[in-house]
């Protein structure tokens, strides 16, 4: 195929796309605890300890918050290992992802 292109002096043109983005979201329960959440947030999505904690009330005040934004591998492994480490500690924390 191509040399038929470059016989016929075709010229063929690629687009690169830029993988999307996905946002992280975390959504609030009646059981895991705050203190848990803040952690989390801090070893898992990399946030301060202030971030962290600002975040945590966001998602317990209004139901839920992005709490990252990443390349689809990067968001579902995140959500794995907070849900393992929620399982752990029997919490049932949940989590959705969403194209940004």
């Amino acid at each position: 195929m191509k040399q038929e292109l470059l016989a016929n002096n075709e010229q063929t043109q690629y687009i690169l796309k830029k993988p999307s983005l996905f946002n992280v979201i975390m959504h609030n329960d009646n059981e895991t605890t705050m203190d848990f959440v803040v952690t989390v947030l801090m070893n898992i999505y990399c946030m301060t300890r202030r971030d962290a904690e600002t975040t945590m009330m966001k998602i317990h005040n209004e139901g839920s918050a992005i709490v990252g934004q990443y390349y689809r591998d990067i968001a579902e492994t995140k959500i794995l290992l907070t849900v393992n480490l929620a399982k752990k500690h029997n919490f049932p924390l949940q989590l959705t992802i969403k194209e940004a």
